[in-house]
């Protein structure tokens, strides 16, 4: 009882009555008590809400942080006590700067928390109750009715006019007409099994009730839920590269300074001094800033995204999205409008016909076969738009503000064709008088009506092919048939017409009608969703799509988007089915050209996404759906649709808050900006590291003093410099840059092109600083401390240069206009400024040891400093050169 693994749907309703121990007159209350402590309360294990302080304490789970922190405690036990003050600062200040952007999107993502606490109406011992979902228990007997949610995965009894939406599930807004006979076939899609309602799905129309013959975490939605706790969640692409560059920063640390301790020792240095080389080393060679920096690039990515209707739930999430190489995307909502529209009509005799418009309006025409709008109808269509207005239990008006809607998606489309034929539907029921309803039953599966015109009883009806053909002439039903197959093939949903004079409004003496029609529907992409997926491909962003729709359907729409030629592209859940049986890398192989998925269900998706990330894609997905939720979290970047579940939005790191794919393509872009902007800041830092590393390595090796003091180096590092990598975060992306493919997932930050950068720019700012030491000390028999003053001064100018350096890392300084970020000016003279204040501040002179720089001493090191642009600027005239 109870089991998940029953296919419930093949059963008849008596055996499952059997196997539930169940009856029409419902559960005794004592047999529900004991079954509900046995198999307990029929709700999901709510989400662990985040507290501020665990996203606080999630700030420091970074191996660059442990790095800072080791070298904070070293500061400490070594007495330096400054050096200390400022690394545990810097590191409290990047922790909260993280936190209240993580707190914010937190907040911007919170929605209701539970799927399943609703109300439900059951019946036991023969009478009904209302109580709580979570007080339903497998044999209960469930009532529905229109507009509620199912408590619980029923196998139904009666249903009588009963649709229900199971996007939630499927991924398909299209409403499930529910049936009550036992299924035939073996492992259908959850859309397929049309005697099943399933937990927090919608009934849209109609009533009816069933046996509950899973609840909490036994239901299909409690499946999902409990496949997330499987396994960890992929880390995102910047986590997973400055993890790398960390344990490369700490190893380099490690190696430089054990290397220059042993030279000290070599030379006879005590052993205290030694330890505070060491010190020294390691604060030039520690980026100290890099974290904040970071932070704040990211913390402006997200400010971007939220422009941009993109919500970032996770700071590294931000680039992540540019770094992917395979969008894996919903279709229904996400790259087409979620709204059936009429686009093409098929008459008996007067042909096709193209419908124009999308949605829920009457905006647009009706087309002859040479695209010219119909002004007058012809009789056969009119006769078969008013048979689609009649035979329609959906309302669509306009409103001052708008178009308003309620019905069944399908009756609202039709509504939406009676509006763009000129006339309004009361139009078309003028001199008529309908005597009777036929309403859709799951019995007859199809709808209609008798109505009086011209004296005479007609009737009018709508449904699937397959059972309207039954009441056409031999002569119309091949047409009609292959008429059907056609609009099929070409990925419409087919609705099928057929009207005639009747003797009486008795179903069972309906004598053969004449067939009126078919109308092909489909869900119409989304304007913008073309370009949009043209966008992804130029940026070498391969984009699939993940659908639980038909086959046949979700090729077409792939054709329209350029996602995929054909049908060898796409496979089907079922087949995927059978894959499963052979080895992970036969299964790669097999997906690796398809480009469409159909008919998958939930836990498909999943399997779906490692095989991309086995055959080496970084992966976005996109969804709505608790469907959605365990590929979600298997995806290295997990998108959810602001419209979407709380379930998809828990476990995504962005929310795409409009539901499009055109502001997930704005994503990429402005996650590439940003790891551009990234990339700036670690140029900037590594490379004026390096040069502190070499510019205190060389006078060791010498036997010379050492021209900058620990605490002069964090100055340097966080205060000066940290001033300008801040600003250097708002520089404007190149707009070339969804033009270049997305970088490769095994790529270092470090690629060729900025070692390059980093080792000339280092060379040349050791070169100048050193030799001015040298000349200082040994030319001039300057006193120390006066020389590290005008060495930090010129240390300073020299990143005031180079940050313009590093605005690109291709183009010229000067073709860059200053208005692409504002900021940078104000950050280079911020540095200056404050650097040249410290000199004046008692106790921070002190600590600093520094001096007042003469106006003379400065020019000259302005003019020294200036030295790094020119060779900057040839090192990237020659390298484009060479490039071309």
């Amino acid at each position: 009882m109870n089991k998940v693994s029953t296919a419930w749907y093949n059963q008849s309703i008596e055996e499952t009555a059997s196997q539930n121990a169940a009856a029409p007159d419902g559960l005794s209350a004592a047999e529900a008590a004991e079954r509900l402590r046995q198999h307990g309360p029929n709700a999901l294990p709510p989400p662990k809400a985040k507290s501020i302080w665990r996203i606080f304490l999630m700030q420091f789970l970074s191996p660059l942080i442990y790095v800072l922190i080791g070298a904070g405690i070293l500061s400490a036990i070594a007495r330096e006590v400054s050096d200390a003050i400022f690394i545990t600062a810097i590191i409290v200040i990047n922790a909260v700067l993280g936190t209240w952007q993580e707190w914010q999107a937190e907040n911007s993502a919170a929605a209701l928390k539970s799927l399943v606490t609703i109300k439900a109406h059951i019946k036991r011992d023969g009478q009904v109750l209302e109580v709580d979902a979570e007080q339903i228990v497998p044999g209960d007997v469930v009532l529905l009715e229109s507009g509620v949610k199912v408590p619980a995965d029923l196998r139904l009894a009666e249903a009588r006019e009963l649709s229900v939406e199971e996007a939630l599930l499927t991924g398909e807004s299209q409403a499930v007409t529910k049936t009550t006979e036992p299924l035939a076939d073996k492992d259908l899609a959850l859309g397929d099994q049309t005697n099943m309602a399933f937990t927090a799905t919608t009934v849209v129309k109609g009533r009816g009730w069933g046996y509950a013959v899973a609840t909490g975490t036994n239901t299909e939605i409690g499946r999902i839920a409990g496949s997330l706790s499987e396994g960890k969640a992929e880390k995102p692409p910047l986590i997973q590269r400055m993890d790398a560059f960390s344990r490369k920063i700490s190893i380099a640390v490690l190696v430089v300074c054990v290397l220059l301790g042993f030279i000290g020792w070599y030379r006879g240095m005590p052993v205290m001094e030694i330890f505070f080389l060491m010190i020294a080393v390691g604060v030039s060679a520690i980026p100290e800033g890099l974290p904040v920096a970071l932070t704040v690039a990211l913390s402006i990515g997200t400010r971007r995204m939220a422009k941009r209707n993109v919500i970032v739930r996770r700071l590294p999430a931000v680039e992540g999205l540019g770094s992917c190489t395979m969008i894996a995307s919903d279709k229904t909502g996400t790259l087409t409008m979620d709204q059936q529209s009429v686009k093409k009509i098929v008459l008996p005799d007067e042909g096709s016909f193209t419908v124009t418009g999308e949605g829920y309006d009457g905006d647009g025409s009706i087309q002859d076969d040479k695209g010219q709008d119909i002004k007058e109808l012809p009789e056969s269509l009119h006769a078969f738009v008013q048979a689609a207005v009649l035979s329609n239990e959906g309302v669509l008006r306009k409103k001052q503000d708008g178009w308003e809607h309620t019905g069944d998606a399908m009756d609202v489309a039709l509504l939406a064709m009676a509006y763009k034929a000129g006339k309004s539907p009361d139009d078309f029921k003028k001199d008529v008088e309908v005597i009777q309803v036929v309403p859709y039953e799951s019995e007859n599966k199809f709808s209609g009506v008798y109505y009086k015109q011209g004296g005479e009883l007609w009737f009018a009806m709508k449904g699937a092919l397959e059972i309207v053909i039954k009441k056409l002439p031999e002569e119309e039903q091949k047409k009609a048939h292959e008429e059907s197959e056609q609009m099929a093939a070409d990925g419409y949903r087919v609705l099928a017409f057929a009207r005639g004079k009747v003797p009486d409004t008795k179903l069972e003496s309906l004598p053969v009608l004449q067939w009126a029609g078919l109308t092909g529907l489909i869900d119409p992409l989304r304007p913008e969703a073309i370009q949009a997926v043209k966008e992804c491909k130029e940026a070498g962003v391969s984009v699939v799509m993940i659908t639980g729709d038909h086959p046949a359907t979700a090729l077409f729409i792939a054709k329209e988007l350029g996602l995929a030629d054909n049908k060898e592209q796409v496979i089907t859940g079922k087949e995927l089915g059978t894959l499963e049986q052979q080895d992970a890398q036969a299964i790669d192989q097999k997906l690796k050209d398809k480009k469409v998925y159909a008919r998958v269900a939930p836990l498909q998706k999943k399997r779906i996404v490692e095989s991309m990330k086995n055959q080496g894609h970084f992966v976005a997905v996109t969804g709505d759906g608790a469907n959605d939720a365990p590929a979600l979290k298997a995806a290295h970047i997990g998108i959810a649709m602001g419209s979407g579940t709380d379930l998809a939005k828990e476990t995504a790191s962005i929310i795409v808050t409009d539901n499009n794919f055109a502001s997930i393509a704005a994503g990429v872009e402005e996650g590439r900006f940003t790891y551009d902007n990234l990339r700036k800041i670690i140029y900037l830092l590594i490379s004026t590291g390096v040069a502190e590393i070499l510019l205190v390595a060389i006078p060791l090796i010498m036997g010379l003093p050492i021209p900058l003091l620990a605490v002069q180096l964090l100055w340097l590092n966080l205060v000066t410099n940290g001033i300008q990598e801040i600003a250097l975060a708002f520089e404007k992306g190149d707009m070339a840059v969804m033009k270049k493919p997305p970088r490769k997932p095994g790529e270092s930050i470090f690629d060729g092109l900025m070692l390059q950068e980093v080792f000339i720019s280092a060379a040349v700012m050791t070169i100048i600083a050193f030799g001015t030491w040298y000349y200082l000390v040994e030319f001039q028999g300057m006193e120390a401390r006066h020389a590290r003053t005008d060495v930090m001064m010129l240390m300073v100018l020299l990143q005031n240069f180079h940050v313009l350096n590093c605005r690109s890392e291709t183009r010229s300084l000067f073709r860059i206009p200053f208005s692409n970020n504002k900021l940078i000016v104000v950050g280079v003279l911020l540095a200056q400024g404050v650097h040249i204040l410290a000199a004046y501040i008692p106790g921070l002179n002190t600590t600093l040891q520094l001096e007042p720089v003469r106006p003379n001493e400065w020019l000259i090191l302005l003019a020294l400093a200036c030295c790094i642009v020119v060779v900057m600027e040839l090192f990237k005239l020659i390298k484009g050169k060479n490039t071309n």
